[in-house]
């Protein structure tokens, strides 16, 4: 059973941590999932890979989530064998195939993605043929000068070859849809317009009606520094680019929103161990919940606490060194925190709900694992 507080104050008091402790505000996972529910002309999937926690993903359901992009079969497992209601999507490009065969025969996955011919013969010889499959097809699209990760480097059909397997995958009796993906904390709205027009493209080559549209994710989360549009922007953006395509009317319009929807629902509560000067050495690191602040840049608001006494002194910049012996084991941006913050002091590092937990290692003996629910202010405003 999960433990659940007021406040992280009242964790500090109570478990006195001496290890990392991730603090989970369900009301935040709630407000952004109303959000998309409300507002995407469509359906809405949670990219499991941003978050897999059970807590994370019980605070989805419980908002009214039922779809969820899924990426590899214990992905599938998890959410199958936790939400029988739940609805899942394969939509990882390349499958093994073992695991399509299982996905299909024993959790009746019934939606894939492809990126390339081969994938297509692959999954009607392990799901024994076409009937009831849908098969989405997913293109390339254009790096965007705004965007953390450029996803389509990796996959990604271009225009004609899209156009020829959705053409394939039709004649042989799937129903076919279409699928991009912008990149992950997309920062320009109209990077989804660009992407709808190749999608276009791509219908006017194929002649096939698609049953579907996965505009993928991509959709930003606010973190310090950050100049995020609006979020009505990407929906202006998006159902802009709808108007101008020729779709059936029964065709179903998705997205795969992940760091939007729970990074700003969990910080990390870390303990100094050690303070050289301006330099903390603290017990999470890149290694563990942070590596993000290394791969994407990120910059994390954060406060101190202290259980016997306050903090005081002017605030001083510090460094943040991670448990590992590990040299580059140290957060490239430096934290503002009292000057007189010292061993025991605990710093809470918010906005890492998204490839936090997902991503940490056991490198050195070093994991962060405990998770907790409070219902306090985060430590800085979300929009």
């Amino acid at each position: 059973m999960v433990k659940e507080f007021d406040s992280v104050r009242a964790m500090i008091e109570t478990l006195k941590p001496s290890y990392p402790v991730y603090c989970l505000r369900p009301e935040l996972i709630n407000r952004a999932a109303q959000r998309f529910l409300e507002s995407f002309p469509g359906r809405v999937l949670y990219a499991v890979k941003c978050n897999p926690h059970p807590e994370v993903l019980r605070a989805l359901h419980r908002a009214g989530i039922r779809h969820f992009d899924t990426a590899s079969l214990p992905e599938i497992a998890q959410v199958r064998e936790s939400y029988p209601d739940a609805a899942c999507y394969f939509m990882h490009p390349v499958k093994g195939r073992a695991v399509i065969g299982t996905a299909a025969k024993v959790y009746e996955i019934d939606t894939y993605v492809i990126d390339h011919p081969r994938e297509l013969d692959k999954i009607l010889a392990e799901t024994g043929g076409a009937e009831g499959l849908t098969i989405y097809v997913r293109l390339t699209t254009p790096p965007v000068d705004g965007a953390f990760y450029h996803l389509a480097a990796k996959f990604g059909a271009g225009v004609d070859e899209a156009a020829a397997m959705l053409r394939d995958a039709a004649s042989r009796g799937c129903r076919v849809g279409l699928a991009f993906h912008v990149g992950s904390q997309c920062l320009v709205p109209g990077a989804y317009a660009t992407a709808l027009g190749i999608v276009g493209e791509v219908l006017e080559k194929a002649r096939v009606d698609i049953v579907g549209l996965d505009v993928g994710g991509g959709f930003p989360a606010e973190y310090l520094g950050t100049n995020m549009p609006p979020f009505e922007d990407y929906i202006a953006e998006i159902e802009e680019g709808l108007k101008k395509l020729k779709l059936r009317r029964d065709c179903v319009i998705m997205c795969e929103p992940g760091r939007a929807l729970v990074a700003p629902a969990i910080s990390v509560v870390t303990q100094v161990q050690l303070r050289k000067d301006n330099q903390l050495y603290i017990n999470d690191g890149i290694y563990g919940s942070l590596s993000e602040t290394v791969d994407a840049g990120l910059k994390l608001p954060a406060r101190a606490h202290r259980l016997n006494g306050e903090l005081g002194g002017s605030p001083k910049d510090f460094i943040l060194n991670g448990p590992t012996c590990d040299s580059l084991d140290v957060l490239p941006s430096t934290f503002s925190l009292p000057g007189d913050i010292d061993e025991g002091d605990w710093i809470e590092i918010d906005r890492v709900g998204a490839y936090s937990n997902a991503l940490a290692t056991r490198f050195n003996g070093f994991t962060p694992e405990t998770l907790v629910v409070v219902h306090d202010q985060p430590v800085g405003g979300v929009r």
